[in-house]
């Protein structure tokens, strides 16, 4: 049966940006690289002649988060979409911080497009406690969230 989460995986256009931006603007920590090819790599993505670079980016000692994995497909094309919150799919890769206005304001003074400022919720009465939240983009649109916890 399934015992945890190994890592969160993201198909990106360009690795070196997105390691770039996920180790130096958000602060994960990078592993390391490897490219799959072979029959094995091709059966695994359904694709032939597959040539696939991965990175993968673990957190640090301020930040702890399962591994994220970065996928560029170097032999084919990538097909890039507009990522909504409101299709069908993965929509958001969250990450806690303690204080968001900061976070939000040093990530806005690197360039990052955000969709909002940070918004706050109180949903006690529903069990949940009081949150602030925003979304944010990486370099390939996909969305990202802050979150915080507040008392």
């Amino acid at each position: 049966m399934i015992k945890n989460i190994a890592h969160v995986g993201l198909t990106v256009s360009d690795i070196n940006r997105s390691i770039d931006f996920y180790q130096n603007t958000l602060g994960l920590k990078f592993k390391g690289q490897m490219v799959m090819e072979g029959e094995s790599t091709d059966a695994l993505f359904g694709l032939k002649n597959c040539s696939v670079k991965v990175a993968y980016l673990n957190g640090s000692n301020h930040i702890m988060t399962p591994p994220v994995e970065l996928i560029q497909f170097a032999s084919t094309d990538t097909t890039t979409f507009k990522n909504s919150l409101t299709q069908t799919s993965i929509s958001e890769l969250c990450f806690y911080v303690k204080n968001i206005d900061k976070v939000y304001e040093d990530l806005i003074s690197r360039g990052v497009e955000f969709l909002s400022t940070p918004q706050y919720f109180d949903f006690t009465n529903q069990g949940f406690g009081k949150s602030k939240a925003v979304y944010f983009k990486d370099p390939d649109g996909i969305i990202l969230e802050l979150m915080e916890c507040v008392d």
